[in-house]
């Protein structure tokens, strides 16, 4: 008869596992969403961009970068 009330909060534990996982999926996207909606990866591609290094002109950075 014990065993019957052992199996009932197996339930609860799982659905708060499943709410701490799905609270934590929602969190991810929202702080993704605020970095591609900062510009944060736009930013991160120019500066990485051959054409961008300070005082030399594009033509001959692409052309001493490869």
């Amino acid at each position: 008869m014990g065993f019957a009330s052992d199996e009932r909060g197996q339930s609860t534990v799982e659905y708060a596992v499943v709410l701490a996982a799905s609270l934590a999926v929602v969190v991810g996207l929202g702080m993704l969403w605020g970095a591609v909606d900062g510009g944060v990866f736009v930013q991160h591609a120019v500066a990485s961009a051959s054409h961008n290094i300070q005082g030399m002109a594009g033509s001959v950075a692409d052309v001493f970068c490869y």
